[in-house]
């Protein structure tokens, strides 16, 4: 069992999202919200990764939901060695002025070894929405 955490432990990374609304580049009165994103890939584990492929979900107040499936993440596919850190940011637009993303990176090590990152949830909000 010990033998099989260690291996885990090897595949490890962490994604830490952040968005923010684009007000200027937004038409609320046409129902039309665009936010931005920074992600920020960190490889804590101990072998070197690639990020080969991304899946996100996106939904609004109204349910209403887009996958986006694709290679890379703006037209990269980064290489992380261990410790290493890749950032970028990339925007959504939505209907409504609340919504939520999550969604996974699919990665391969290395040695060839195919694992997939979750991205943690986050909401997408206009200023004072939420509280």
């Amino acid at each position: 069992m010990a033998g099989e955490d260690e291996e885990l432990e090897k595949y490890r990374v962490a994604v830490d999202p952040r968005a923010m609304y684009m007000a200027e580049q937004s038409d609320e009165e046409g129902d039309r919200y665009v936010f931005a994103y920074h992600i920020t890939i960190t490889n804590v584990g101990s072998a070197t990764v690639q990020l080969v492929s991304r899946h996100w979900v996106i939904r609004d107040m109204h349910d209403k939901v887009q996958e986006v499936r694709g290679l890379g993440v703006i037209g990269e596919q980064p290489v992380l060695e261990p410790g290493q850190s890749f950032e970028y940011m990339s925007g959504a637009t939505l209907e409504t002025p609340v919504g939520i993303m999550r969604g996974s990176y699919q990665m391969r090590a290395v040695d060839g070894t195919e694992f997939e990152t979750d991205i943690p949830e986050f909401v997408l909000s206009i200023p004072r929405t939420l509280h």
